[in-house]
């Protein structure tokens, strides 16, 4: 029995040197964890169990029988987060560069499928040099087995993703189907063809981080959600996300004890609108100003910054927000926006999360580019996203509602279930300036002085129709309020709809214009 012991000890610490203390050494030197110090950093202090730790591969061409290490590459298992379940695997570069190989893939098929079954969070962290060459077509299936479970996955429990150093060719499409992206600046990156083949086909010099790192991800590209300066922090921006959503779409979101008065007014908001309209101000004081202990948790800051998408708490409850930021283009949709606003979105309805929309846009952007881009089925992501959401919604207008841009925004229109106006709010189909350039275009051409008959109209039209009382009148909003009440008036608003049900037409799916 001491013998079956010692040998069980000795294969256990094996399987845990992964690659040896030499290519351990070098990791390090990159400036990257290895595997397991990464899942350290992510769940609870020893919560994490293991699974297939004494897998091996079985090749047997190009010499591989020869290296059999434990593992291959890949640690799987489970663990805790703040207590709750979660299910994790993290690739290991000290072993084939964390390349996929048969078992390596089975390892991680594993581990989702198992997460289905329980329903909790997989959340993959990805070093890999890609398809391991010497497995040939049987790595790419792998893969594929792999991305089929990130669809099946998809919208039943959260994926996450962080990439902590090489990703490319097919495997980064299996991060792109999750909810979540996380990127390391500096050390990864993610591209389907490498430096050297765009310059062979493009002729273009160019490195692998200005290509597909962090930063061109987070801020050009859109597929990062997160750039993080460094794995401690990726680990520790998944552990707050995760706070904030379910385990799958059958449980709520977590809820945090109240810190912050429910009640509680910010005078500092019935300032914030400039005199000036065409002036911006930060939409993020707003939302700090109203959500719990001023803590907002911002998704894709540095991607289409003309609308902000993030979590927050509101007495403590979950919620998703969406807003325009007039200090970025005037707040204006267009269509890397929309397609970042229509994709929080669903994942929101997806995961019972309610959604509270600050709005203040001028419209769509307009311009060449936009339209010959595809504006059009782009803005339409949005407003679909919106339409088919059944989750509870309220909508803050804080200043412009123009154009179909008012529609889109959760309008009551589209089934938003609670919507109010501050006093500083424009409700129309266009600006004043634009209106009356088309309505009054004879009268102002004919006048003595056309620039102060222009302004005169401006100004009559700003009375008659740039406020939010006429859409009161007809119930298009629930109530106009005092910007200070704003958050006594949410949390109010969705403690009234926690109980909400509703259902869209029963189908296999719609047709969301991709």
């Amino acid at each position: 029995m001491k013998s079956h012991l010692r040998q069980l000890h000795d294969i256990r610490v094996e399987s845990l040197l992964g690659g040896g203390e030499k290519r351990i050494e070098d990791q390090h030197a990159k400036g990257k964890l290895t595997a397991r110090e990464r899942i350290a950093l992510l769940v609870d202090e020893n919560s994490f169990v293991e699974m297939d730790a004494f897998v091996r591969h079985r090749s047997h061409d190009f010499g591989m029988e020869k290296q059999r290490p434990l593992g291959d590459g890949v640690v799987t298992g489970h663990g805790t987060i703040d207590g709750r379940l979660v299910f994790v695997y993290s690739q290991d570069f000290t072993v084939f560069g964390g390349s996929l190989s048969e078992t390596h893939a089975e390892k991680i098929c594993k581990i989702m499928d198992t997460a289905m079954k329980v329903g909790a969070p997989v959340i993959g962290l990805n070093d890999s040099g890609g398809a391991r060459i010497q497995e040939g077509v049987v790595s790419l299936g792998g893969y594929a087995d792999i991305f089929l479970r990130n669809t099946l996955a998809s919208g039943v429990i959260p994926q996450i993703s962080a990439i902590l150093g090489p990703c490319a060719g097919g495997a980064v499409y299996s991060p792109a189907i999750t909810d979540f992206i996380l990127m390391v600046e500096h050390t990864s990156y993610m591209f389907v063809t490498g430096p050297n083949v765009v310059k062979t086909v493009t002729h273009e010099e160019i490195t692998s981080e200005e290509l597909g790192g962090a930063h061109a991800h987070a801020a050009k590209s859109g597929v990062a959600h997160f750039a993080c300066a460094n794995e401690i922090e990726a680990m520790q921006a998944i552990r707050t996300l995760l706070s904030y959503i379910p385990s799958n779409n059958l449980s709520d979101p977590p809820a945090a004890e109240p810190t912050d008065d429910p009640n509680r007014c910010d005078e500092r908001l019935n300032e914030i609108i400039p005199d000036n309209p065409n002036k911006p101000y930060d939409m993020c004081d707003v939302i700090h100003a109203v959500m719990d202990d001023g803590v907002f948790f911002e998704t894709h800051a540095l991607y289409a910054p003309n609308i902000v998408t993030g979590f927050a708490h509101l007495d403590g409850k979950s919620v998703g927000i969406v807003a325009n930021q007039p200090a970025v283009l005037a707040g204006a949709l267009d269509i890397d926006s929309s397609m970042k606003a229509a994709r929080f979105v669903r994942f929101c309805d997806a995961f019972n999360v309610p959604l509270v929309v600050f709005e203040d846009v001028p419209g769509f952007l307009p311009g060449t580019e936009q339209e010959w881009r595809g504006i059009i089925k782009h803005g339409a992501k949005l407003l679909y996203a919106f339409c088919e959401a059944t989750v509870p919604r309220v909508t803050v207008i804080t200043r412009k509602a123009y154009g179909g841009a008012y529609d889109v925004m959760n309008s009551k229109h589209i089934r938003g279930d609670y919507n109010v106006a501050w006093h500083t709010a424009e409700i129309a189909v266009m600006g004043p300036k634009g209106a009356v350039e088309i309505i009054f275009k004879k009268e102002i051409a004919n006048a003595p002085d056309p620039a102060a008959k222009e302004r005169e109209l401006e100004q009559l039209y700003r009375e008659k129709f740039a406020n939010p009382f006429i859409a009161a009148e007809r119930g298009y909003i629930d109530d106009v309020i005092e910007p200070s009440q704003t958050r006594p008036a949410l949390i109010r608003a969705l403690k009234m709809l926690e109980g909400k049900v509703a259902h869209n037409p029963k189908k296999k799916h719609g047709n969301i214009p991709l």
